[in-house]
């Protein structure tokens, strides 16, 4: 009879997937936000959220990403996105003292003065503004942080939204960070 030998396979470790915020400064090219997006797709990862526009720089664009992933992907999305003829900057800003911004325009049913009321008492706590009036509605317009987003739509949302549009996140290192970066390192 011969013998069946079991082999144990060594544990892998386990890859921990996170948030991660990625700026990416660019030549304001034709196809570059296709080539850079393309990067993420090609490796099975979705993009949460995604702001571009151009800087103080003439053709010069600032990339914002918001994706989740683990940290060797990441790593290698980060290289491949340096190796772009466009790319001129690469940061993963995750663990850098950063702001981060979202804008959120919410239409939001008013059936009454009651309601009405309801709602500039949330506008007002929440430092948003009302942007546009109708005889059923009010077009909110809040900023902020993911959370606090979040937070308002959940205690309007039982009044009824209409319709909302938001911005990706939009995010800039602080500059009381700069000072810990060392000689020689590029910062954006």
């Amino acid at each position: 009879m011969s013998e069946i030998k079991v082999i144990k396979e060594r544990p892998q470790p386990e890859k921990k997937i996170g948030r991660h915020v990625i700026t990416v400064k660019v030549q304001h090219n034709f196809g570059v936000l296709a080539r850079i997006t393309g990067l993420f797709a090609g490796r099975g990862y979705n993009i949460e959220s995604l702001t571009v526009g151009r800087t103080h720089e003439p053709h010069i664009a600032r990339i914002t990403i918001v994706v989740e992933g683990d940290e060797r992907v990441i790593e290698q999305i980060i290289k491949q996105l340096r190796k772009l003829i466009e790319t001129l900057r690469v940061r993963d800003i995750t663990d850098i003292p950063h702001i981060e911004r979202e804008l959120a325009l919410i239409k939001i049913h008013t059936e009454n003065d009651r309601t009405r009321d309801e709602i500039m008492r949330l506008v007002n706590i929440f430092r948003a503004k009302v942007v546009d009036v109708s005889t059923d509605t009010y077009t909110v317009e809040i900023t902020g942080d993911e959370d606090k987003i979040e937070a308002f739509i959940s205690l309007i949302k039982p009044f009824g939204i209409k319709e909302m549009a938001r911005t990706g996140t939009l995010a800039m290192v602080r500059e009381s960070a700069t000072s810990k970066i060392l000689p020689g390192e590029r910062f954006d």
